[in-house]
């Protein structure tokens, strides 16, 4: 670990005086050779911690200690961006500051330094103390499962009800994981188990703790935050339920105390959890892992939680790229399609709906794998999270990330099956403008699709035949108020899928050419 993000025994050249009179009268102790003496100090269950950003709130200390066990006392130094914070037990003190030898604690994005304190207890002048002690005071009532009687107007806290969070992602323009909130939620405890799926064409997912305590820090401090900078905003509530069942390790549910649980097959573990909803089909199938411990930090105030591009941190919950967010991939490697029915054309009206394809290279010894190249690497992930495991003609396609940088054009003459093209110059790239409303509307392959761009006198009966013509079944229909845009609802994600690739940009006469997407409604 290097600079001031180190954590651990050794003794910072500011530890303060404990017994001054006042917060402000307190002084730094320390010479080198003062500090060299220091440096052997034993563990306390008073911790000191310094380099805070400057606006930091009580709250947001005292979070760094919650998942470890009862904070009993806290003093802010704000002048001096420190502060100490006194746990129950010296073994809850020791536990924290080992876990946060190898996770770098951060508060706001900083970095912050965490030792041992060489005093055993904390002492404070409440008067001067007042608002840090009516937070702890909230906090300890809900450690206690007792209602908090400090002003309630510093924070209203009631007994958690349950260990179980039910979490939902919005804005999700890029893919989370499985992983990622791992991640960001085990700063507040324990994650045991998680489970996610889609529900009404949104990513969800129900995260279960050690202790409601820990659910409740990681509601107050998580809710409305953004993972990835303006977007993949949480919302968090408690879930009814208190126990989550959970059948498989996979990239879409995992019990963390049941390491031998059998991974299934993604078919079998959407069924599993079709007592949640809508199972899920539309994550990534990202493997575990990255070593990228201190990518995703807390940050309060509306920035996102992790610095990270969202591409980067995607890529490195994969345990694909290097952290930098430099050298993703816009290539795509799609496989076990259908031979006898895919196209390049159609390859690119389906990822298309999530990036701008600019070629797609069918392979010659092996037809039922493609080269798909998007124009950057968060393109890239977005299609592979939302495409990978969907069935596309008939079979499960897969989606991962190609070694290639980009997909080369056959020699002039040498492409006589027609099997690579170049979609660089296409009037069909969604993504093209800066801004665009599309960036708004990507979501999930989902069974029902929005249309948009419907020439007047077309009417309902000529869409649900046009749909059926594409071997699906037409469940519901809708047209909106203009009748320029309408929802229609196939009997299947797969049916929905067919009809994307066959009647986007559909010439309906009069240059109206039919606009096709998935859509987050239900009719």
């Amino acid at each position: 670990m290097d600079g001031d993000v180190a954590v651990g025994v050794k003794r910072g050249s500011d530890e303060l005086n404990m017994y001054g009179s006042s917060p402000n009268s307190m002084t730094a102790n320390g010479s080198d050779s003062k500090k060299q003496r220091l440096d052997e100090s034993p563990p306390s269950r008073v911790l000191h911690i310094r380099k805070l950003p400057s606006e930091v709130s009580e709250t947001e200390v005292i979070a760094l200690g919650l998942p470890f066990g009862k904070v009993t006392n806290i003093l802010m130094l704000k002048g001096k961006n420190q502060a100490f914070l006194e746990l129950g037990t010296e073994e809850a003190a020791i536990t924290m500051v080992n876990y946060y030898t190898a996770v770098t604690p951060q508060v706001r994005n900083t970095p912050v330094f965490i030792q041992y304190s060489n005093h055993k207890e904390l002492k404070t002048d409440s008067a001067l103390n007042q608002r840090a002690q009516a937070v702890l005071q909230a906090v300890s009532a809900v450690q206690d499962g007792s209602s908090p009687s400090s002003d309630p107007g510093v924070l209203d806290l009631a007994p958690p009800p349950s260990p179980v969070l039910r979490i939902i992602i919005d804005n999700m323009f890029y893919p989370v994981t499985l992983d990622v909130l791992q991640q960001i939620f085990s700063k507040f405890g324990t994650v045991m188990k998680i489970i996610t799926f889609t529900k009404n064409n949104q990513f969800q997912a129900l995260l279960q703790f050690s202790d409601p305590v820990n659910a409740q820090q990681a509601k107050l401090s998580l809710d409305g935050q953004n993972i990835y900078n303006s977007c993949c905003t949480l919302r968090i509530d408690f879930s009814k339920l208190v126990n989550l069942n959970v059948k498989y390790n996979n990239d879409k549910s995992r019990d963390y105390t049941r390491p031998d649980l059998p991974t299934g097959d993604g078919e079998s573990t959407n069924k599993d959890h079709s007592l949640l909803g809508t199972p899920s089909g539309a994550l990534a199938s990202y493997s575990s892992g990255g070593g990228y411990s201190s990518s995703l930090s807390l940050s309060q105030g509306g920035g996102a939680i992790s610095p990270l591009s969202a591409a980067a941190a995607a890529a490195a919950a994969a345990g694909r790229v290097a952290l930098s967010g430099s050298g993703v991939s816009g290539v795509l490697l799609a496989s076990n399609l259908n031979e006898e029915m895919v196209t390049p054309q159609s390859l690119f009206t389906l990822f298309g709906v999530y990036g701008d394809v600019q070629r797609v290279k069918i392979l010659y010894n092996k037809k039922d794998s493609a080269l798909i190249q998007l124009s950057d690497g968060n393109q890239a992930q977005l299609a592979m999270s939302h495409l990978n495991g969907q069935k596309v003609f008939g079979k499960v396609m897969r989606v991962t990330l190609s070694k290639h940088q980009t997909v080369a054009l056959p020699r002039e003459g040498l492409d006589d099956q027609l099997l690579t093209k170049d979609f660089s110059g296409s009037p069909l790239h969604r993504f093209k403008k800066p801004g665009s409303k599309n960036f708004q509307n990507i979501f999930p392959p989902s069974a029902t699709l929005h249309l948009s761009n419907i020439r007047d006198g077309v009417g309902e009966e000529d869409l649900r035949l046009l749909f059926s013509n594409s071997g699906g079944t037409v469940k519901a229909f809708k047209f909106f108020q203009d009748r320029k845009m309408a929802l229609i609802q196939m009997s299947s994600v797969e049916e929905a899928i067919q009809a994307l690739m066959d009647l986007h940009n559909y010439d309906m006469g009069g240059n109206h050419h039919l606009k096709v997407s998935f859509s987050k409604s239900t009719i």
